[in-house]
């Protein structure tokens, strides 16, 4: 009788000692998310690393491609809301979902500005290149679309 009152006891014991670990010391330390993806730290882009690093080129090269694909996933979901809106709001669809339709156009254009003409299989160092030949085109002749300076 008292080797099962020992075994009780020690059971009780350790189920109050883990609960009490649980809830005093491991869930208060722990990082709560509201979301349910996975979230990766930011690494040193492109222009941060040293020409013979390759480990921080591949780095790099990652998270462009993770950066692209959650910027086509951004697109795909306002496009899909703007669809959904045109169908619910049939005959008043220009007015009503206007606010999307201007939204997802804005997101196109910064989204062709960034990966747009890089084709299929790019990488980050051509993107950076593009976003380079931009900026040098846009202090010599203005926005891009605006048409070209007249020489002095």
């Amino acid at each position: 009788m008292s080797a099962q009152y020992g075994m009780l006891a020690s059971s009780s014991f350790t189920n109050y000692s883990n609960s009490f670990l649980t809830e005093k010391v491991v869930e208060p330390n722990q990082k709560t998310y509201n979301w349910y993806h996975q979230k990766f730290r930011r690494v040193p882009t492109i222009d941060e690393c040293y020409t013979d690093d390759a480990v921080c080129y591949m780095e790099a090269n990652e998270q462009f491609k993770r950066d692209k694909s959650v910027d086509s996933e951004i697109l795909s979901i306002l496009r899909q809301r703007f669809e959904d809106c045109v169908l619910y709001e049939a005959p008043d669809e220009k007015v009503k979902c206007k606010h999307l339709f201007d939204q997802y156009n804005d997101a196109t254009e910064s989204w062709f500005t960034k990966y747009g003409d890089l084709g299929a299989y790019t990488n980050v160092k051509s993107a950076f290149m593009k976003q380079k030949h931009r900026m040098i085109w846009e202090r010599r002749h203005g926005p891009v679309g605006s048409g070209m300076k007249e020489p002095l």
